[in-house]
């Protein structure tokens, strides 16, 4: 089925910020183009006279930075092997400081707004500037230029990284709020993650009901703006909450919730930690792909693993190289889709650095940790801060590897980005998180 949107109403809202509470405007500013470029255009090849159909699919992994990547690397690939996200053939690195008085480090909301509206800004803000003025953004350009949208994320759907895509806040916290601008505002034709809490009020528990154990702090419906799955079905969406309703589901609109907050449970091991997603995010990507394609004008769809981060806040070695697995997985399907569609731009890359992780030798009296030790049966020794060993892929159980941590939180190191296809080539150097912006705006706008 080939879909044209050529007759669908094309007018983009901006939320304004006033006194606390939210308004729709029109947004009369020019969407055709950078707005906030450094100068680097380039010429895309083949395609019309004016570069287009073009699609964007923008990859994060999110609190993934080069270590990740390796670490990745060793338990997938091995020695001699590379993850599909590093052998895209355009390689850069990225800066991805915040704008914020009392933090110099970024969050996922200042860095996914800086690749969105290419303007930093304060942590916490959903493409808004510093002083709160809000920005439009990629998702709602997109939608007024007639391109196709779509969010992929493990995390909820309206967690920071793809919130900021498609929404406007000062706050990243409200996130119902976020969910009402989707359908109100930037209207993306393909939602797919988590957080069925942020779409059904109190009360209405949906197909994922509180959790035992989350009691400090609970997963509960909790949306102030009525019931939004049922006002998304009623905009035409599909809606879909299970694997089984997800195979079956047969829309160019799909809104799909599979967890009441993120689809995985991050606590440090042991401690409840789990990743099984109920749909994996290869399986959404593939999904998300096939229903954005039939967009004759193109598309920008954001794919996100939040694994990567939330495992690494807790220093959770197994459960980061497991989603890295999945991250990886996903950046397969993106590029099988690219290789088909070579009017496609793939990016991939991590909107900062979490854990200040680092790859070391096992070492059974490793000096990382209070008298630490990888070996449980040395005895009188307290754990090691170090997870593993953790075996090199290939290589027959003869070589290993330790992960450390430095902190659970983030941190400011640059992040690789790798990238192919129309307007790659400019993401090759060391440049701000800005820079992206400018280049995945040129690619689908100029």
């Amino acid at each position: 089925m080939t879909t044209t949107r050529t007759g669908r109403l094309r007018t983009v809202t901006v939320v304004a910020v006033a006194g606390g509470s939210l308004a729709l405007l029109p947004y009369t500013g020019a969407f055709a183009g950078p707005g906030h470029g450094n100068g680097h255009g380039s010429d895309y090849g083949d395609g019309d006279a004016h570069g287009h159909p073009r699609s964007v699919i923008f990859v994060n992994g999110d609190g993934m930075g080069a270590t990740h990547r390796e670490a990745g690397r060793l338990d997938q690939e091995g020695f001699d092997g590379q993850l599909a996200m590093d052998e895209l053939p355009i390689a850069g690195l990225q800066t991805t400081d915040a704008r914020d008085p009392e933090d110099t480090v970024t969050d996922s909301a200042a860095s996914a707004s800086a690749w969105a509206t290419g303007v930093k800004t304060y942590n916490g803000a959903i493409s808004v500037d510093v002083d709160g003025n809000p920005l439009p953004t990629l998702g709602q350009q997109a939608e007024e230029a007639g391109l196709a949208g779509g969010i992929v994320t493990t995390a909820q759907v309206t967690d920071a990284s793809p919130a900021a895509f498609f929404a406007n806040s000062t706050d990243r916290a409200a996130q119902d709020d976020i969910a009402r601008q989707y359908l109100e505002v930037s209207r993306p034709e393909v939602v797919l993650g988590g957080g069925e809490d942020w779409w059904l009020p109190a009360g209405d528990e949906g197909t994922y009901p509180p959790r035992a154990g989350d009691e400090e702090d609970p997963e509960v419906s909790r949306s102030t703006q009525g019931d939004l799955v049922a006002q998304a079905e009623g905009l035409g969406y599909e809606y879909v909450s299970t694997a089984e309703d997800f195979a079956a589901a047969d829309s160019d609109l799909l809104l799909g919730l599979f967890a009441n907050e993120e689809m995985f449970q991050q606590r440090p091991e042991g401690q409840g930690d789990e990743f099984d997603p109920v749909v994996s995010l290869a399986d959404m990507t593939t999904r998300a792909l096939e229903i954005l394609s039939q967009d004759e004008d193109g598309f920008f769809l954001l794919v996100e693993e939040e694994a990567v981060d939330e495992m690494s806040h807790n220093n959770n070695g197994t459960r980061m190289l497991e989603s890295m697995r999945s991250l990886d997985d996903a950046v397969e399907v993106a590029r099988a889709y690219v290789a088909e569609h070579p009017d496609t731009l793939l990016i991939v890359t991590g909107d900062h650095e979490c854990g200040g992780l680092t790859i070391e030798d096992v070492d059974a009296e490793d000096e990382s940790g209070p008298g630490g030790t990888l070996d449980p049966s040395i005895a009188g020794e307290t754990e090691s801060g170090e997870d593993g060993p953790f075996l090199v892929a290939g290589t027959g159980g003869a070589y290993d590897f330790a992960l450390d941590w430095t902190t659970t939180s983030h941190t400011g190191v640059p992040t690789v980005v790798t990238a192919e296809g129309p307007g790659s080539e400019d993401l090759t150097g060391y440049y701000p998180n800005t820079h992206l912006y400018d280049v995945v705006s040129s690619v689908l706008f100029d």
